[in-house]
C-alpha cells in the first residue's frame, strides 16, 4: 500500500520519498496535519465543549430566571378564580356563530353538543380532573348554549308576514304614539303608531306580527294608546341591507315582532276609544302625558331631549341635533341607559337614606341599608318600565338588581363577576341583541371601566389620601375630576372601536365633552326631571320641568359648540368583521386577566384597531332595489349615480363604508349633471364607461335600449331597464338579478359578494326573496322620495342612525 496509512493500526512503513520530488495525492492531508482519525478526534471534542458549554449556559439562564413553564402554570393557577370570567364570552360567541350560520342549525344540534360538554365534564371530574383539564368541555358547553339560545330565539319568533301590494285599509290597536320630528323647515311634526291585533280588509284573522304607519303631518286626531284605529295606507316589508355584510333590518323587525311598515294615504279614523288596563299601556299613557307636559314649556328641540331622559322615545329629536349629540360623543345621554338609571337610582338613595334618619326603628335594627337598596331598586324599576325596557337599561337594571343583593348580602358591588353575570343572562334571553351596536358598545364600556378602575384602585387611593389619612376637600374635588376624566376615558375608548364598526365615526372631543355635559345631566337635569315626575301627581310639575328644560338646552349648546370643532368627527374606513374579533378578543383578555398574562391582549387590540386600513374595500356598491350604485374611481373619489327613489340612507351607509364624505349622486335622466373629470370617465345621455377597482364599469342610467355589444366592459349596472343591452358581459347587474341576491359589492379584480348570499337561507328572509318584493319597494322608495326627500326609509326608525350608543 504506497501513501500515508490511513489509520493508527496500519503498520506499513511509509516510503521515503524526498517532498520535492513527490507531491501529496489529491484530497490528502498537507506535510505536518494531523491523520484522518485524530481529526475526528478533534472534531469530537470541540463538539463535546460546545455541548458543554450550552448546558452551562442553560444551567445559568435556569439559575438566574424562573423557568418560563413554571411561571407560566403559576401565573395560570393565579387567574384561576377568574377562568369563571370566560363562560359567558363563549356563550356570546355561541350567539354570534349562530348568526353567522348560512342556513339554520339541526334543532338537535345544540342541546347534543351541551350534553356532551355536561358529560364530559362529569366523567373528567370523576377521575379527579380538575383545572384546566375541565376547560374544553366547559367553554364547548357554553358555547351549545349560546347556539341552542339563538336558535330557541328564532323559532319563539312570530312567522313572516305576506305583505300585500298597494294601498290597504288595516284596523288595530295602538300600542305606542311617536313624535316625530319634521323633516322640513317649518312643518309640524308628523306622528308613529304601532299598531297590534292588526286585521287587513278582506282577510282572515288578526296578525300575529307588529305594524308600524307614519301618519301625515297635518292629521291632528286625537288618539291615546290603547285606542282602535282604521286607516288606509301603503305597506312595505323591512328595508334589505344596504352591502353585504352590513345592517340588517329584516333580522331586527324578526325578532321585534315588526311584520311592515308604511305611511298613511289619509286621515286616520279612531273606532273606539282605549281602557288603559294593562300595565303597558299605563305607562304609554304617562309617557304621553309627560310629553305634553314637556312640550307646554318647550316644544323645540331642548323639550324634545328632555322627554327622551324621561320616557326614551327619541323620534322628537332633529336629525341635526343627533347628529351633533353624536358628532361630540355624547350620544349616549340621549340613548337611555346606565348612567340614567345610576343617576335615577343614586338620588332614590339618597332620600331613602335621609327619610329613613328620621325612623328609630330602622337605625336600631340595623336596617338603614337594606331599606335604602330596595328603594333604590324600587326606583330603578319604575324607571326601567317608563323608558320602554330597552336592552341597555335592561343591562343597567340587572347590574344594579346584582348590586342590590350584594349590598344586602355584605359583598362587594360592583365587580366583573356581576357584569359577567348580566352579560350571560342577556345572551341567553335575547341573543337577537348580541349582533347589534347596543349590546357590544354598553358591556365593553362597562368591562372597561370595571376593570380600569381595579387596576388603578391602589394609585386613586393615594391621591385621595393626605398626610396622616385626612381628605382635605381640594383632594376630594381633584379625585372627582380625575374620576370623571377616567370614566369618560375608559368607556368613550373602550366602546370605540364598535361605534366605527357599525357607524364608521370617530369623535376626538369626547373626554372634555363628557367632562362637562355628565355632571350637568347627573346634579342639574335628572334631579329637576325626577322631581317634575313626582310633582305631575299634584299637578305642579311646571317649575320642575322648566328647570330642567334649562339644563338641557345648556347640554344642548355644549353639543353644538363640541361639534363644530375641527375634526370632531373623523371619518374612518370601514372595520371588517373578523379585524373587530381580534378587537374585542383583546380586549376581554386585557380587562378579565389580572397577571401579565393580560398584556398579550393588547398586540391583538392593535392588530384589530389597524384592520381597516389592512383589507381591501369593495370597488363598487350596487342597492338592492337597483336604484343606485356608487363607485370608487382610480384617482380614489366616489362617483355615485341615482335613479328616482334611490335612497340617501343606502348611500349615507356606502360613504361610512368607505369613510368618505356622502357624494352627491348623478341623477339618471336624459340631462344627467355634469360630472366630474377623471381619467377614463365618459358620458352620454345614455349612461357612462369608467374604470374602478381595475374593472371598466358600463352605467345605463338614461332612456333607450343601450348598446347591443359592448367590447371591453367587465360590469355591466342597469339603473333603467335595458333588455337585451351588452348580452356578453359576464356581471350584468340589473333589477332582475339584483332582487334576487339583494346589494351587491365588488372588489377590485372582479370578486364579488351579494347581501343575501352572506345571509343564507335564514327564517328572517321570506322565501324567494326579492322577487316581486323589490319592485314593490321600489315604489314605495319613490312615493317616499317624491313627498319627503329629506326622509329615512319609513321602516328605519328614526333614531336608527344613533342606534346603540348606550354606554
Amino acid at each position: 500500500m504506497s501513501g500515508f496509512a490511513t489509520g493508527p493500526q496500519s503498520n506499513v512503513e511509509p516510503a521515503k520519498v524526498e517532498p520535492a520530488k513527490m507531491a501529496p495525492a489529491r484530497g490528502a492531508p498537507a506535510r505536518g496535519a494531523p491523520a484522518r482519525g485524530a481529526r475526528t478526534r478533534m472534531a469530537r471534542t470541540r463538539a463535546f465543549r460546545a455541548w458543554l458549554a450550552r448546558r452551562a449556559a442553560w444551567a445559568l439562564a435556569r439559575a438566574a430566571a424562573p423557568d418560563w413553564r413554571h411561571g407560566l402554570h403559576r401565573a395560570l393557577a393565579q387567574e384561576r378564580a377568574r377562568a369563571p370570567l370566560f363562560l359567558p364570552v363563549f356563550v356570546v360567541i355561541g350567539v354570534l356563530a349562530y348568526f353567522a350560520l348560512p342556513c339554520e342549525p339541526p334543532p338537535v344540534l345544540a342541546p347534543a353538543l351541551a350534553a356532551t360538554g355536561l358529560a364530559a365534564c362529569a366523567v373528567l371530574r370523576r377521575r379527579g380532573v380538575d383545572g384546566l383539564a375541565l376547560a374544553p368541555a366547559t367553554l364547548a358547553t357554553a358555547l351549545a348554549l349560546g347556539l341552542g339560545a339563538g336558535g330557541l330565539a328564532s323559532a319563539r319568533a312570530p312567522p313572516l308576514l305576506a305583505v300585500p301590494h298597494g294601498a290597504v285599509v288595516l284596523r288595530g290597536r295602538i300600542t305606542a304614539i311617536e313624535t316625530l320630528a319634521p323633516t322640513r323647515p317649518h312643518r309640524p311634526p308628523a306622528r308613529r303608531l304601532t299598531l297590534d291585533r292588526v286585521r287587513l280588509a278582506n282577510a282572515g284573522g288578526p296578525l300575529a306580527r307588529h305594524i308600524r304607519v307614519r301618519l301625515a303631518a297635518r292629521d291632528a286626531t286625537p288618539l291615546a294608546a290603547g285606542d282602535r284605529v282604521e286607516l288606509r295606507a301603503l305597506l312595505f316589508p323591512p328595508w334589505p341591507p344596504a352591502y353585504p355584510g352590513g345592517w340588517d333590518q329584516q333580522r331586527d323587525a324578526f325578532f321585534a315582532g315588526l311584520g311592515a311598515g308604511g305611511f298613511a294615504l289619509g286621515p286616520v279614523v279612531r273606532l273606539r276609544k282605549g281602557r288603559p288596563g294593562a300595565v303597558g299601556l299605563a305607562f304609554e299613557r304617562l309617557r304621553e302625558a309627560i310629553a305634553h307636559a314637556i312640550a307646554a314649556i318647550d316644544a323645540g328641540p331642548a323639550g324634545a331631549i328632555a322627554t327622551t331622559l324621561l320616557t326614551g322615545a327619541q323620534g322628537a329629536i332633529p336629525l341635526a341635533d343627533r347628529d351633533a349629540f353624536r358628532t361630540a360623543g355624547l350620544a349616549h345621554l340621549l340613548a337611555v341607559a346606565g348612567l340614567h338609571i345610576g343617576i335615577v337610582m343614586g338620588l332614590a338613595a339618597a332620600l331613602a337614606r335621609w327619610l329613613a334618619g328620621f325612623s328609630q326603628t330602622l337605625l336600631l335594627r340595623g336596617r338603614v341599608h337594606p331599606t335604602v337598596a330596595l328603594a333604590a331598586l324600587a326606583a330603578g324599576l319604575f324607571y326601567l318600565l317608563l323608558t320602554g325596557a330597552h336592552l341597555p337599561i335592561l343591562r343597567s337594571f340587572f347590574m344594579a338588581a346584582l348590586v342590590t343583593l350584594a349590598v344586602l348580602a355584605g359583598r362587594r358591588a360592583a365587580s366583573l363577576r356581576a357584569l359577567a353575570l348580566a352579560a350571560g343572562a342577556v345572551a341567553l334571553a335575547l341573543p337577537q341583541e348580541v349582533p347589534g351596536a347596543s349590546f357590544q358598545m354598553s358591556f365593553a364600556a362597562v368591562l372597561a371601566l370595571i376593570a380600569g378602575y381595579e387596576a388603578l384602585r391602589p394609585v386613586l387611593l393615594r391621591l385621595a389620601d393626605g398626610p396622616g389619612g385626612a381628605r382635605p376637600r381640594w383632594r376630594r374635588l381633584a379625585l372627582h375630576g380625575v374620576m370623571l376624566a377616567l370614566t369618560s376615558l375608559f368607556a368613550g375608548t373602550a366602546s370605540a372601536p364598535f361605534g366605527l364598526y357599525h357607524f364608521g365615526r370617530l369623535q376626538p372631543w369626547f373626554i372634555p365633552a363628557n367632562m362637562l355635559a355628565v355632571p350637568i345631566t347627573a346634579l342639574w337635569v335628572m334631579p329637576a326631571g325626577l322631581a317634575g315626575l313626582v310633582l305631575m301627581a299634584l299637578g305642579l310639575q311646571r317649575p320642575a320641568f322648566w328647570v330642567m328644560v334649562q339644563g338641557v338646552r345648556l347640554i344642548l349648546a355644549l353639543a353644538r359648540a363640541v361639534a363644530a370643532l375641527p375634526g370632531a368627527s373623523l371619518a374612518v374606513p370601514h372595520m371588517p368583521g373578523a379585524g373587530l374579533g381580534v378587537l374585542a378578543a383583546g380586549l376581554v383578555w386585557l380587562c378579565l386577566w389580572r397577571t401579565r398574562l393580560r398584556l398579550a391582549g393588547l398586540a391583538a387590540i392593535a392588530l384589530g384597531a389597524a384592520s381597516p386600513w389592512l383589507a381591501t374595500p369593495p370597488a363598487i356598491f350596487v342597492a338592492a332595489d337597483a336604484r343606485l350604485a356608487a363607485m370608487r374611481l382610480e384617482d380614489g373619489r366616489v362617483l355615485a349615480f341615482r335613479a328616482p327613489g334611490g335612497s340617501r340612507f343606502t348611500l349615507d351607509a356606502w360613504a361610512q363604508y368607505w369613510g368618505v364624505a356622502m357624494p352627491h349622486a348623478l341623477p339618471a335622466g336624459p340631462h344627467p349633471r355634469p360630472v366630474p373629470a377623471a381619467a377614463g370617465l365618459a358620458c352620454d345621455p345614455r349612461g357612462c364607461r369608467l374604470r374602478a377597482g381595475g374593472l371598466a364599469v358600463l352605467v345605463l342610467h338614461g332612456p333607450g335600449q343601450g348598446p347591443r355589444a359592448c367590447p371591453g366592459i367587465d360590469v355591466l349596472i342597469a339603473l333603467m331597464p335595458a333588455r337585451g343591452a351588452c348580452a356578453g358581459v359576464a356581471m350584468r347587474l340589473d333589477r332582475r338579478s339584483l332582487a334576487a341576491s339583494g346589494a351587491v359589492a365588488i372588489w377590485p379584480g372582479g370578486r364579488m359578494r351579494t347581501a343575501n348570499g352572506v345571509r343564507g337561507a335564514r327564517p328572517w328572509l321570506a322565501a324567494g326573496v326579492g322577487g316581486d318584493g323589490g319592485s314593490a319597494r321600489a315604489s314605495v322608495a319613490d312615493r317616499a322620495d317624491s313627498a319627503d326627500p329629506g326622509a329615512l326609509p319609513p321602516m328605519a326608525t328614526v333614531d336608527g342612525a344613533a342606534r346603540g350608543h348606550a354606554h
